[in-house]
């Protein structure tokens, strides 16, 4: 999601294609499902609150997460009005983050924390402090039925929140470290995005360094390269998998790869490239219904300011 205090990441859902998007098939695409058109295709978001991770729920709604400081935004899609849930946090941040059934946001948290969110009232559930003395970067997570996968930026391992069998949250030391082992490639900014494969047998972890996907054992960390056609994701961010679709957010490039993925998440083929000049250095992405909604980070506006302008926008899913 970001590349450190100051070199960050990038990656969103919704209904009809957004105005000049562009879609560029690379083979036989997957017919859009369908849904109502009325819905803004671009949403504004609060002056200067830097968005990076989003995640969309069963009801009209939005949360994006802030890397300026750790605040919760939730946007209503039918109307694109919206509010912040959570206040400032300082020098916290919000990247990435994912929904659950029960309406709990799991926030990457940036540098050495995770956080559990009420996404109704903001009221904070949980925090984790990880890392264990060495640099973090807690960038992206995905949810299994039995755990939150978080990855780390600086470090080559994911973090494992560990859920009990109807849900329940583990205390404060209930974190696990899993050691990415195998073909994984480390540097000091490598992995960013996180999915699971299509089978929902393992993890999915885009590695920058090596411009490419890594398929990783949730039980040992062994990861092993993903071979796929289309471009190197060099810029790979956020990722969205919707059946064996897999959306790749490519940061400076502007751009969503899409990958048709085996099932067991083996090996990949380019589809399709969306492009659209709305895109402003998009990070994640989340969908609803059609629609794929991606939050523009705008990570080439150096320094952001209290009156910067952010947006969030939506593009037709293929």
């Amino acid at each position: 999601m970001h590349r450190s205090l100051s070199r960050r990441r990038l990656l969103a859902t919704g209904t009809a294609l957004g105005a000049g998007a562009a879609l560029t098939p690379l083979g036989p695409l997957a017919p859009p499902a369908h849904a109502a058109g009325d819905w803004p295709a671009t949403l504004s978001l609060p002056d200067g609150f830097r968005p990076e991770g989003i995640a969309i729920g069963r009801g009209p709604y939005a949360y994006f997460g802030s890397i300026g400081d750790g605040s919760v935004y939730r946007a209503d899609l039918a109307t694109g009005r919206g509010r912040l849930i959570t206040g400032s946090l300082g020098d916290r941040q919000s990247v990435g983050l994912k929904l659950d059934a029960r309406g709990r946001l799991f926030i990457a948290g940036g540098l050495g924390m995770l956080r559990v969110v009420d996404a109704r009232s903001g009221a904070v559930l949980a925090t984790y402090e990880v890392g264990g003395g060495l640099p973090t970067l807690v960038n992206d997570v995905v949810l299994t039925p039995d755990a939150a996968y978080f990855t780390d930026s600086y470090q080559p391992r994911l973090f494992v929140l560990p859920l009990g069998r109807h849900g329940e949250l583990p205390g404060p030391d209930g974190v696990r470290t899993l050691p990415l082992t195998g073909e994984w490639v480390q540097d000091s900014f490598t992995a960013n995005g996180i999915e699971r494969t299509p089978d929902g047998a393992a993890l999915l972890v885009v590695n920058v360094v090596a411009g490419s996907l890594f398929r990783v054992d949730p039980r040992t960390g062994d990861a092993r390269k993903v071979p796929h056609t289309g471009p190197p994701l060099v810029n790979g961010d956020g990722l969205l998998l919707l059946g064996r679709q897999l959306y790749v957010v490519q940061q400076y490039q502007n751009a969503v790869d899409v990958l048709c993925l085996n099932g067991s998440g083996t090996r990949g083929r380019a589809v399709a490239r969306i492009t659209d000049p709305r895109f402003d250095i998009p990070t994640t992405a989340a969908v609803h219904g059609d629609r794929v909604y991606l939050p523009n980070a705008r990570l080439n506006v150096d320094p952001p300011l209290p009156t910067t302008t952010y947006t969030a926008v939506a593009v037709e899913r293929v």
